[in-house]
């Protein structure tokens, strides 16, 4: 009586025991892909899953976003410069059973597709696109990356160029291109200026010649603006009444004999004076 209770109890404590092993608690952002004598079950989780040992075989599969850093890739761009570029990937996996039953190693095979084809679309676009629209490069990325992932249960969400290494000759280069179109602006604004200075003071001159008083009240401010400073300046102002008759003799006479025009002009102004 005593041996069948010691075997009861053994066999309970067996029992127990494998009860126990047979229990695997899955995480809420994973789940277990299990094959019971290597045929699939299908994904269990999350909670408590009975897998029971030596019969079922359970893979884990963490369905959080994975973060994947491209190492630095050399390329040549379709103006052929050199370049040295590399990205970041950011996927997970929607479909557990496919990303164990359709590919060996999900994560590595991603991160194999993801390098080939980020030296495949920069080879295809030159510098200045790589430089300047980035965006675009990366839109295309994920769009080539996920339709190779696809099968596999994986869903790429970003790819993102971090960083793009161009020779240091090419840089300089780069440097005195900049330097020679602000330049360029530079003089272009500059003659904008001056185009748009002279239209004002041509319609300032027609203004001023159309009123002979705000003519000598500026005469008078710009005499006002010479003595606002302490400087060294001498200023002789003449009215324009004694100059005008000089002006409108010059204006009157030719070529020719001009000077004894003036001359017997000024004559007669002294003696009608």
């Amino acid at each position: 009586m005593g041996a069948w209770v010691v075997v009861a109890v053994f066999a309970a404590v067996v029992v127990l025991g494998f009860a126990v092993a047979s229990l695997r608690i899955i995480k809420e952002y994973e789940r277990g892909v299990a094959f019971r004598l290597g045929r699939l079950r299908g994904p269990l989780g999350p909670g408590v899953a009975v897998v029971l040992p030596g019969v079922d075989k359970l893979v884990r599969v963490d369905l959080r976003t994975v973060t994947l850093t491209i190492p630095p890739q050399e390329v040549i761009t379709r103006d052929n410069v050199t370049a040295r570029v590399n990205a970041v990937v950011l996927f997970r996996v929607t479909d557990p059973t496919k990303s164990v039953m359709a590919v060996e190693n999900f994560a590595v095979a991603t991160s194999q597709i993801s390098q080939t084809t980020l030296r495949s679309v920069v080879g295809r676009a030159d510098l200045d696109t790589l430089l300047a629209h980035r965006a675009d490069l990366n839109e295309d990325l994920a769009a080539s990356i996920a339709k190779q992932t696809e099968p596999w249960g994986i869903r790429v969400e970003v790819v993102e160029i971090k960083d793009v290494e161009i020779p240091e000759m090419m840089q300089r280069a780069m440097a005195r291109e900049a330097e020679a179109e602000r330049e360029r602006r530079a003089k272009v604004i500059s003659a904008h200026g001056e185009l748009q200075a002279s239209t004002e003071l041509r319609d300032a001159a027609i203004t001023l010649s159309e009123s002979p008083a705000s003519l000598q009240l500026r005469y008078l401010q710009t005499l006002l603006e010479l003595g606002a400073d302490q400087n060294s300046t001498v200023v002789f102002p003449i009215p324009m009444d004694i100059v005008r008759p000089f002006l409108e003799g010059g204006y009157r006479t030719g070529d020719s004999g001009g000077s004894g025009d003036a001359v017997s002009h000024i004559r007669r102004v002294r003696s009608d004076d």
